[in-house]
């Protein structure tokens, strides 16, 4: 099934108005490389009860990167990792999974990391690590999607959050939102409705996520 938010010209497949909450909260690392707007909706989505989580910890690896003030403004600890100071990869990778770890992640969410991961990552949270991307994938994979969408000239984009596996943006798809394309949007006015979108769907794609890994465990057991 569907659902229409509020402007009934977007559309959020599937409908996950009736997900029940998770008992115990997830506990959450979040991973940001911007000013992490995402990583703000989920705050907020916890504050309001919509999402029963903690987040543990907030990576980045931008020393610019606003995301870090977003943070401290809720007292949620936040890890500077410079991916600059690794020459291998995976290096870098460990040294993330160590930090989560440490923090008692259970959960890993990416929200506007720009860097490509590793197995190391992969390893150390199979199937628990999240990603938003700015586009109805496998449609305009990669950066620029926004740009992407609008230099195909397509009349329909939006944003999708999924499972991240070793190929850039193909991993399993949890949530999407699909969001008009207007005849006079800009990158940045395009960008700027889908972002929107993101902060809708977000936190709903984590309490989904959970749930489908644990029906899964229990068909393992």
């Amino acid at each position: 099934m569907t659902e229409f938010n509020n402007d009934d010209q977007v559309l959020i497949s599937p409908n996950l108005s009736s997900l029940s909450s998770q008992s115990p909260p997830l506990q959450l690392g979040i991973m940001a490389s911007g000013a992490g707007t995402n990583f703000e909706a989920i705050v907020q989505a916890i504050a309001d009860g919509r999402l029963n989580a903690e987040i543990r910890v907030v990576i980045y690896n931008n020393p610019d990167a606003k995301v870090k003030e977003r943070a401290q403004k809720y007292q949620i600890p936040t890890v500077f990792i410079d991916h600059r100071e690794y020459e291998q990869r995976e290096n870098f990778d460990h040294e993330i999974v160590a930090v989560l770890k440490a923090y008692g992640a259970d959960w890993v969410v990416m929200t506007g990391w720009m860097r490509i991961i590793t197995q190391v990552m992969l390893d150390g949270y199979p199937n628990r690590i999240i990603n938003i991307h700015p586009s109805l994938l496998p449609s305009f994979k990669g950066i620029q999607a926004v740009e992407q969408a609008l230099a195909a000239k397509v009349k329909i984009t939006g944003c999708t959050v999924h499972l991240v596996s070793l190929e850039v943006d193909s991993g399993e798809i949890i949530v999407q939102a699909a969001v008009p394309v207007l005849p006079d949007d800009t990158v940045a006015t395009l960008h700027a409705r889908i972002q929107q979108q993101e902060h809708i769907i977000l936190p709903k794609a984590i309490a989904v996520a959970s749930s489908i890994a644990g029906d899964r465990l229990s068909r393992i057991s």
